[in-house]
């Protein structure tokens, strides 16, 4: 049985400006904390983890609404109404769970392969949610009890799913590549 040990790689050189900014926030009162209170960083850890969960589960129940599933037993409006509150409890868990655990160890965190690959996929998913909310959901109205979604939705909804499982494994790679 083998052992899962952290793979590291060559990393890329950083911008200097970008270290010292990484190196400021690492050496910060917050950063400082997490790494030297008594299980501070397992803490927010778990945290983080459960904020994904509270995140991620319900906006992939919205998601599977508006790819079909469950549209005789509740309208689309009617899941986002009971959904994508929770959904934004979730993140902002995970954001303010994940800004301290990032202040504690900024610069190889940033230095990991995976995490241009987590940054982008995190700034996709949220332009995601702005197209979605600012195209096809402004005329939910018009098709909230609707046989099938519009294309855009239903894209939208498939560009979401992907996305956060992205956010998700490139977060658990950041420690191992």
């Amino acid at each position: 049985m083998y052992a899962a040990a952290p793979i590291k790689q060559s990393r890329a050189q950083m911008p200097e400006w970008l270290e010292q900014f990484l190196r400021t926030l690492q050496g910060s009162p917050l950063g400082d904390a997490v790494r030297s209170t008594p299980f501070m960083y397992a803490t927010l850890e778990s945290l983080h983890i459960l904020g994904i969960a509270v995140l991620v589960g319900p906006a992939f129940a919205f998601d599977l609404r508006l790819l079909g599933a469950g549209r005789r037993l509740v309208s689309v409006t009617r899941a986002a109404r009971y959904l994508l509150p929770v959904s934004h409890v979730g993140l902002a868990i995970a954001v303010v769970t994940g800004l301290a655990l990032f202040s504690a160890q900024a610069v190889g965190v940033a230095s990991s392969a995976a995490a241009p690959w987590k940054l982008g996929l995190l700034l996709l998913a949220g332009l995601n949610v702005l197209v979605f909310h600012r195209g096809v959901y402004r005329r939910v109205e018009e098709w909230t009890n609707a046989d099938t979604t519009p294309g855009a939705a239903r894209a939208s909804a498939v560009v979401s799913m992907t996305t956060w499982t992205g956010v998700i494994f490139a977060g658990r790679f950041l420690a191992y590549v």
